[in-house]
């Protein structure tokens, strides 16, 4: 009868040791689902199981309502994002609009250094005196005129002597 109580008395020692598993200093329980099904459950009123049941099931009007909700919202995301590749590849138009209108400036201003570059005023000068006979202006052949703006002054008939 004492080998039969030890025997009891170690299959319940074993069965508690595990329960539990020691892990560092704390000791937590392995199978937690146990001891939730033990709890008593908590007594719940009508008016609230009925409102549970009620909140469980959606009316057709409710649905057809998020139906189309969905199917706004769906348009608009649709539309937004149509919108927002539209800008973007305006933006990739424009900045390529900008690099050729870079590149074009770039190209004119290099052609202007170039014909600048070539002239040579001393060779104009030379060519006007020598070979077309042009003469400096004397002191009495330069008059000079008030403009009103500074731009320049536009002769519409003979000068006055």
């Amino acid at each position: 009868m004492a080998s039969t109580s030890r025997t009891v008395n170690r299959s319940r020692a074993a069965d508690q040791r595990s329960r539990y598993y020691v892990q560092g200093n704390t000791v937590r329980k392995l199978d937690v689902t146990k001891e939730i099904e033990r709890r008593p459950q908590k007594k719940i009123s009508n008016t609230a199981r009925k409102n549970r049941e009620r909140a469980k099931h959606m009316s057709a009007g409710y649905v057809l309502f998020l139906c189309m909700a969905l199917m706004v919202t769906g348009v608009i995301l649709v539309n937004y994002i149509g919108l927002q590749s539209d800008i973007t590849n305006s933006v990739k138009h424009i900045s390529a609009l900008e690099k050729q209108l870079n590149d074009l400036k770039l190209a004119n201003d290099e052609e202007y250094s170039r014909i600048t570059s070539s002239v040579d005023l001393e060779e104009i000068k030379r060519i006007a005196i020598e070979e077309l006979g042009m003469q400096y202006a004397k002191e009495g052949q330069i008059i000079s005129f008030k403009s009103e703006n500074n731009d320049y002054v536009k002769q519409m008939a003979d000068i006055p002597q």
